[in-house]
């Protein structure tokens, strides 16, 4: 959740205690820019006159099993206490208030006072890299390297830089935990450095919604994975409380943030808060929040193959359905995963809502209402404010988990595998720590399980891996239709008719 912005450390924690007392879903909570103060410009010091103790707020919110974003620019306020020592050691781009990212020692000693400063004594669990391009043109006709390139050749890649340095630096001095970096800019290779790009400073209204969806595929296709936008777009009108059309276009943001990569709300001199914007959107944000938890056991396993397999989690549906004309004129449309269709809604007022449904011999099923269509084919289906048309496609596995308020929040509940049938399906069930990098010495499990279609048959494999706090004996409920199952696995094969 973030928001532009919180301006003290009483009333982040705040805001983050009504999350958990209004039963809102939540993992990260972000601090955005000017917490420095008095100090200047990123000067890598929180201002004590409101926020007293960054510590204790860390401490806070990791009793709320919350986690803390914070922004950090690659501008440093030369007259602040690093600024003059980047001074004096030659270490910025000249004339501007920019570190050269391309000069070793510069980026050295910027983590240098980064880990000093910020990351060692506070324990801060995620990295917001602001303004990574960087703003205003200011490498056009400047000398980096040392002073001996031209900036403006190098431009593009200043964001790759950035990144590179903080996450080298992350496993180095703070090698037990898994790394997180936020950016605005991005360049080929950043996935590398667990960076998530964000499209900007971006606009709230229907064609702006429709541009981010369209441009985001584009994104993805180049084969930088990780992406998501504002939603509800950063500059928002005034009147955004209680003006309903504004309230209208913000839920559609949100409803397909849900199906983005990483979701997430912001606002420019906003407080983006649900509970802000009335009764009946909070209720239509918490139901999506509760399908983006239920959905975490098929993101994050999707979110495996994107490390393991070169996939990506949001797909422009030439990815899944080369041969079908119809399917490739679709702009919006996109698959989430390989059985999720996401059509977001884009117009005022819709009630109804026509999609088209790719070529496939298994058929699709509404999200909402389980009805089946045949696919290469366009429907039309009913649509209100609280939903979106969502298809599963048939021949599908969908793992749904329990509702959390966190993602490592413990459940007795079940995990459901939803079965579409239509087809033979397969799914591998991903897990590990979720919070450190054993995963990449093979401290991960995975489950395979298939649907034979012809046999009506569910398969749960054999268990391939573990580690450490690994659920050995789980309950699984197993769900086709109006049938419903529940066994106890234990890690050996199982086969379940139905």
């Amino acid at each position: 959740h973030c928001r532009e912005r919180y301006k003290s450390q009483k009333e982040l924690l705040e805001n983050a205690a009504t999350f958990r007392q209004r039963n809102l879903p939540i993992d990260l909570i972000v601090q955005d820019w000017q917490y420095w103060g008095k100090y200047g410009w990123n000067a890598m010091r929180f201002d004590e006159a409101h926020y007293p103790d960054p510590a204790a707020m860390m401490d806070s919110l990791h009793r709320m099993n919350m986690h803390l974003m914070l922004s950090v620019w690659s501008k440093v306020d030369p007259n602040s206490e690093v600024g003059r020592q980047m001074t004096e050691k030659g270490y910025y781009i000249p004339k501007t208030s920019w570190i050269d990212f391309f000069n070793p020692d510069a980026a050295a000693f910027y983590w240098k006072n980064f880990s000093e400063r910020l990351l060692k004594p506070y324990g801060i669990d995620a990295w917001w890299q602001d303004a990574t391009e960087p703003e205003n043109d200011d490498l056009e006709g400047r000398r980096i390297m040392k002073g001996t390139q031209p900036g403006e050749r190098f431009r593009n890649v200043y964001p790759l830089k950035v990144s590179e340095k903080v996450y080298d630096g992350l496993r180095k001095d703070d090698p037990e935990r898994r790394n997180m970096i936020f950016t605005r800019s991005a360049f080929p290779g950043i996935q590398r450095y667990g960076s998530v790009f964000w499209s900007g400073d971006v606009g709230n209204d229907w064609e702006t919604l429709r541009r981010q969806i369209v441009s985001g595929l584009g994104l993805v296709s180049t084969g930088l994975p990780w992406w998501t936008y504002d939603a509800g777009g950063f500059f928002r009108p005034g009147n955004q409380y209680n003006n309903p059309d504004y309230i209208e276009c913000m839920l559609r943001w949100i409803q397909a943030g849900t199906f983005l990569p990483l979701m997430r709300v912001h606002g420019y001199m906003s407080d983006t808060e649900p509970w802000r914007y009335g009764k009946e959107a909070e209720q239509i944000i918490a139901k999506y929040l509760e399908i983006r938890y239920r959905l975490l056991p098929y993101i994050y396993s999707e979110a495996a193959r994107v490390s393991y397999d070169g996939s990506t989690l949001m797909r422009p549906l030439v990815f899944d359905f080369p041969g079908d004309e119809e399917a490739l004129k679709q702009d919006i449309e996109y698959m989430f995963g390989p059985s999720l269709l996401i059509h977001p809604v884009i117009e005022k007022g819709a009630s109804t809502y026509k999609s088209y449904l790719p070529e496939s011999a298994s058929g699709w099923y509404d999200f909402w209402t389980g009805k089946q269509y045949a696919g290469k084919q366009y429907v039309e289906t009913s649509v209100s404010l609280e939903s979106m048309p969502v298809f599963i496609k048939g021949g599908s596995i969908l793992p749904w988990g329990p509702a959390k308020q966190y993602s490592a929040e413990k459940s007795d509940e079940p995990l459901a595998l939803l079965i579409y049938p239509g087809a033979d399906a397969t799914f591998c069930l991903y897990e590990d720590e979720g919070t450190n990098h054993n995963y990449e010495s093979g401290a991960y499990s995975q489950i395979p399980i298939t649907w034979d279609e012809a046999k009506q048959t569910l398969t749960i494999g054999k268990r391939q891996g573990s580690f450490e706090g690994m659920q050995k004996k789980r309950t699984f409920t197993i769900e086709k239709g109006n049938t419903k199952k529940e066994i106890t696995y234990t890690g050996k094969r199982l086969k379940v008719k139905l």
